[in-house]
């Protein structure tokens, strides 16, 4: 694909139709991620250092704050619907 031919190609228009769906999915997938790794922190802390330990403590509160986020982006999608 050439330079020129690149920037001549429009934009897909924005589908948000199926966004609430997604954001579902990764919030799911999120929690399933937190739980595994809170599983493994219990069975495997003794055998992990300090900062593996750490390093998946923070993950997790990473993740905490990702689910928090995409419940909010749902929310507003859903607003956003309503509005249309």
């Amino acid at each position: 694909m050439g330079k020129e031919e690149r920037y001549t190609k429009k934009p897909k228009p924005d589908d948000r139709s199926d966004n609430v769906e997604k954001l579902q999915e990764m919030i799911h997938n999120t929690i399933e991620n937190y739980r595994e790794a809170e599983d493994y922190l219990k069975l495997h802390a003794e055998e992990l250092s300090p900062e593996e330990i750490e390093r998946i403590k923070e993950k997790n509160r990473n993740r905490l704050i990702s689910i928090q986020n995409m419940r909010q982006e749902i929310i507003d999608e859903v607003h956003d619907r309503e509005r249309r």
